[in-house]
């Protein structure tokens, strides 16, 4: 090729060595943008970020957690009295429970206590730390039961969507029957046979009074819905070239479906976790106000809805707290799971 018929660039990429072409530097001198490929991971952070309310929804819910696990010791140690303490003094004249910034006598330190947001009912404990605990303890059920929902769920839909035939026969028959199930009247009977034993079991404290009950109960009826989600998204991936691919160069079945099959299931996997821990909190909230859920004198925002509607003409607020807590945790948890299914879709806008 003669000088006269080359490109600048290409005359200079002649003269300096085709290895040194594409260098930064020499891109620059010659006038050329330097494009940079953005990553998957990337992409989903940029579209992700432009959502302000999917932002501001995970900068409350880690908000929340903080309030309910620091913020709640902490509010203990300021205020002088745990979430149970019964203040027989916390009553007006009318037998109403008092209302925020109150000050009552803890006869068990002899001190003066502040009820922030006043007394929860007939017993007159601290609404404002019972909030803080019972969101605690719903936290507990939703996230974990999401745990083992997701985990469940996501192992059946995979194996029944990689090897069909009588392995995706046995998953939706088990699909069926679960679905058919009378989940109410299962919780009933587990509440009124072996729930007393199970609300014992708390790990050392660590959870809350009831909470294995409800995970236990959650994942039984719960694991079935990502089942179906992830057995069709497997359904049609198996079909894949990269899957034929991996098949021919020998890989284990094991191997495909976690080195192959898993990383195009995250997306799938992160929504509808988002989601589901939602619906955990309202099928908490809807147990305990029921009275077979989380159990008192453990706080959970089920129960303490529960005793509210005795007083919502002379005192509103004690169903505003926990409404209040519930509505927007639910709502924050909806807007980011529709802000990250936004954010894995390729065709989102950047």
């Amino acid at each position: 090729m003669s000088t006269t018929s080359q490109t600048p660039d290409e005359r200079l990429g002649r003269e300096i060595g085709d290895g040194d072409f594409a260098t930064p530097d020499l891109a620059a001198a010659s006038g050329q943008v330097e494009v940079r490929a953005r990553g998957y991971w990337e992409q989903v952070w940029r579209r992700f970020r432009r959502d302000r309310v999917a932002v501001a929804s995970i900068v409350f819910l880690v908000l929340l957690v903080i309030a309910v696990y620091p913020g709640a010791w902490i509010a203990q140690k300021l205020v002088g009295h745990g979430p149970n303490t019964i203040f027989p003094d916390a009553l007006d004249d009318g037998l109403l429970p008092v209302g925020p910034w109150s000050h009552v006598q803890n006869f068990e330190t002899g001190k003066t206590d502040l009820l922030v947001l006043g007394a929860d009912g007939s017993l007159g404990r601290d609404e404002f730390l019972r909030l803080l605990y019972g969101g605690r303890v719903s936290l507990q059920v939703a996230l974990i039961s999401t745990f083992f929902v997701m985990l469940i769920g996501v192992t059946m839909g995979a194996v029944a969507g990689y090897y069909r035939g009588w392995v995706d026969t046995i998953v939706a028959r088990l699909t069926e029957i679960t679905m058919a199930f009378p989940a109410l009247l299962f919780i009933i009977a587990l509440a009124s046979t072996a729930g007393s034993r199970l609300n014992q079991i708390t790990l050392g404290g660590t959870l809350g009074e009831g909470v294995v009950t409800l995970v236990l109960v959650f994942t039984i009826f719960g694991w079935f819905y990502p089942a179906r989600i992830i057995r069709a998204k497997v359904f049609s991936l198996r079909e894949k070239e990269f899957i034929e691919a991996a098949l021919m160069t020998g890989a284990s079945d094991a191997r495909i479906i976690r080195s192959h099959l898993l990383p195009h299931l995250i997306a799938p996997i992160i929504v509808y976790s988002t989601l589901i821990v939602a619906s955990f909190i309202l099928s908490e909230a809807a147990l305990s106000f029921l009275g077979i859920g989380i159990q008192l004198p453990t706080a959970s925002w089920g129960n303490l809805l529960s005793d509210a509607p005795n007083y919502y003409t002379t005192v509103p607020l004690l169903m505003l707290w926990p409404g209040l807590a519930v509505v927007f945790t639910t709502l924050a948890f909806n807007l980011l799971g529709d802000g990250l299914r936004d954010a894995f879709d390729p065709r989102s806008r950047l």
